[in-house]
């Protein structure tokens, strides 16, 4: 499931000191995951080969694009992989959201993303009940084992296994690794739109100050929401660009699909920036709170002290609403 690039970094600076004995201000910019990532944090090293060897060994990992990669050999059957340490923390990750959330969440779903003309292989043709019943036969986390040998066992064969989901959080907090392993206290990274925010910005001696976009923009990008990011990964996950219309019903639906039912799920929710501990469980909870009911999340959030969420959705009179957590509204900036 893709997520759109939402976030606007507020009050960015780029130091011009020369002297490498002294501490600045170092902005890494580039291009990864099909997308571009802007890291900011103050050292007295520009850490950004380190940086960048992150992107290749998630990729290696984890990438559904990449034919060589561990997870693509799973996905094409070779049963001799052996997993490494980030296909397994990331496991760990999605199975701890897909039980947390009952199934909502699931890396097991891209076959009916595909089928639905969402994903990057050819959509079916009249697609019907009987058809999208049997992709569900294969279709479901539990249908995953992870060894103590690690390796990675499917019930069924055609299970299709796809974190993208979540890999790019936590390539955010692998990254933020980096540079806490290197004492860098003070940092904020961005990937795609997704956020870890550690320390604050010491150029204006303020916490890191992020921005949400509003997701009723056309052309002109306007900001919704402006709030501080202090020691927490943020993610936002939306639906209002991409849509499908049933060509019978002419109803409107999203391109998120409910792993639990098989279908599009039709949803008056247009966006969801959700704040964890870091941005791996940030970037998952995003994206299971789009295919859950808005109350259902909100009931779901209520229980949770770890995770706080913004939510942005349209009521039955077709007016923009917004609802967030005691959490989110604290670290608002009016």
């Amino acid at each position: 499931m893709k997520k759109l690039i939402t976030v606007f970094i507020i009050l960015l600076f780029i130091s011009c000191k020369s002297d490498k004995n002294e501490v600045q201000i170092i902005q890494n910019v580039g291009e990864a995951f099909g997308t571009t990532y802007n890291i900011q944090y103050e050292s007295k090293t520009d850490y950004h080969e380190q940086l960048k060897e992150v992107f290749d060994a998630v990729n290696q990992s984890l990438s559904t694009y990449i034919p060589s990669s561990d997870i693509s050999r799973i996905n094409n059957g070779d049963t001799t992989v052996v997993v490494d340490a980030n296909f397994i923390e990331v496991f760990h990750a999605s199975k701890e959201i897909w039980q947390a959330t009952e199934g909502y969440f699931d890396p097991t779903v891209g076959p009916l993303v595909n089928a639905y003309g969402f994903g990057p292989n050819s959509a079916l043709k009249g697609i019907d009940s009987t058809q999208i019943d049997s992709i569900k036969q294969f279709v479901g986390f539990e249908k995953l084992t992870l060894t103590s040998s690690q390796q990675l066992l499917k019930n069924d064969t055609r299970t299709f296994v796809d974190f993208n989901a979540i890999a790019k959080g936590y390539a955010i907090d692998l990254l933020g690794k980096v540079l806490e392993d290197n004492a860098v206290e003070n940092y904020l990274i961005e990937l795609g739109g997704e956020l870890l925010g550690k320390g604050i910005n010491t150029s204006s001696g303020n916490n890191w100050i992020v921005a949400i976009d509003d997701p009723t923009q056309t052309e002109e990008r306007l900001l919704i929401k402006k709030l501080q990011l202090k020691d927490r990964g943020m993610a936002t996950s939306g639906n209002y660009r991409k849509t499908r219309i049933d060509p019978v019903t002419k109803a409107k639906y999203v391109h998120t699909i409910n792993p639990k039912t098989g279908w599009p799920k039709r949803s008056n929710v247009l966006s969801v920036s959700v704040l964890a501990e870091n941005c791996m469980l940030a970037d998952g909870y995003a994206t299971a709170f789009m295919v859950m009911e808005l109350e259902e999340t909100k009931s779901f959030l209520k229980e949770q002290s770890a995770i706080d969420a913004y939510i942005i959705y349209v009521d039955e009179q077709g007016n923009l609403q917004e609802w967030l957590t005691e959490g989110f509204q604290k670290v608002v900036v009016e």
